[in-house]
């Protein structure tokens, strides 16, 4: 497979890890090995540890644990932890989703912007995709349905949503997911969900809608420990779906990383069943970076604005100097140690993305010198653009 390059991660691959103050993260400040046991009651935390350490490195069971899998399995409604195959991260579900489920040809929709996996490995394959386009309306992005109907013709195999969206923090209803489900149905396509940000309600946000897996068997939901539970470096993402394409995903899943790591998986159970403290420990991370942000976009309202995700951890930055964002990021990255992502990887110009999952100490800290960039460049001479 011939695939185009991946702009953004070229780009992050960069600066990553150069940078003092990443706030274009997507996800939540990391947790540490001794974060996860500190979630254990006090007289468990030893022979959880000793458990950990006594483990034999060999293979794990390749579609995962059972108890991994069955865990997951009981957050959705009508599934087993036969409809759940464990993945390297969510990005290792959706190109073994795409490579099982599409041919040359085919027809599909994807979201757009988003992160470009979702629209480049379908075209990478040969498929006909038609991108359907988030728009800014008012203080919000919003996804337009009427646009998707317009879209979805009897050819259609495929529709590709990402909900809360990246880049930028727009959600789709549960009203307005059942369309799209419904949509789907009535052309006999499938439609796979990123839910990369499940369980990411934003302090007094609205609800998140439903996994798309809820709703019936033409429903895969994609989720990661990635980004509402603080552990990328885990690599640990699923798929939920009818048994079949579980199935189907975990024979291709054997010509590439076979099985996950047998502490992974442990780590990530571990990390699942105590759910309920990491949320709140993201719902406080993300409310104090909210607040730092409301403040320091008011400070600067004649050089930017941005429209707050509406759950999720991630939102657009648009501002005024009349610079090309790659530019932009280079230089705060280069010369400030900010990591601001360039909204032209998303096909948003003049746009920075920013995520408010980071260390709120860091992340205002990277928000000032931002803003000390932009004064440096404003005194060099670099204008306004008009709005």
């Amino acid at each position: 497979m011939k695939i185009e390059s991946f702009a953004l991660e070229r780009w992050m691959t960069t600066w990553e890890t150069q940078v003092e103050y990443d706030i274009a993260e997507s996800g939540i400040l990391p947790l540490t090995t001794n974060d996860l046991l500190d979630l254990l009651p006090v007289a468990e935390r030893a022979a959880t540890l000793d458990h950990l350490l006594d483990t034999r490195l060999g293979y794990s069971e390749a579609p995962g644990s059972h108890e991994l899998r069955a865990a997951l399995a009981a957050t959705y409604a009508a599934t087993g932890p036969e409809n759940i195959l464990i993945t390297t991260g969510a990005i290792e579900a959706n190109y073994l989703l795409f490579n099982t489920l599409l041919d040359p040809g085919d027809h599909v929709v994807a979201v757009h912007p988003a992160y470009q996996q979702l629209y480049s490995v379908p075209r990478a394959i040969g498929c006909d995709v038609r991108l359907w386009s988030v728009r800014a309306e008012g203080a919000h992005f919003h996804y337009d349905l009427d646009e998707l109907e317009r879209l979805v013709t009897p050819r259609t195999r495929l529709i590709v949503v990402n909900t809360p969206h990246n880049p930028t923090g727009a959600i789709l209803s549960a009203a307005n997911l059942r369309r799209v489900y419904a949509l789907a149905e009535s052309v006999g396509a499938r439609v796979l969900c990123d839910e990369a940000y499940r369980w990411l309600e934003l302090p007094a946000g609205e609800p998140l809608p439903p996994p798309i897996r809820d709703l019936g068997d033409s429903g895969i939901s994609v989720g990661t420990f990635s980004k509402p539970f603080g552990l990328p470096g885990l690599r640990i993402g699923w798929i939920a779906a009818p048994a079949e394409i579980v199935a189907a995903c975990w024979a291709m899943r054997d010509y590439i990383t076979l099985s996950p790591g047998k502490l992974n998986d442990a780590l990530a159970l571990l990390a699942f069943r105590h759910r309920d403290k990491i949320i709140a420990r993201t719902r406080g991370i993300v409310a104090a970076n909210l607040a730092t942000a409301d403040k320091w976009f008011a400070e600067h309202a004649e050089i930017v604005a941005w429209t707050p995700p509406r759950a999720g951890l991630l939102a657009l930055m648009r501002y005024r100097l009349d610079i090309p964002s790659r530019a932009l990021a280079d230089r705060l990255a280069g010369e400030y140690s900010v990591m601001l992502a360039p909204g032209d990887a998303f096909g948003y110009e003049y746009h920075l993305r920013l995520g408010v999952g980071q260390d709120p100490e860091i992340f205002a800290t990277g928000l000032a010198r931002t803003a000390a960039c932009f004064a440096d460049l404003r005194a060099a001479g670099v204008g306004l653009r008009a709005e």
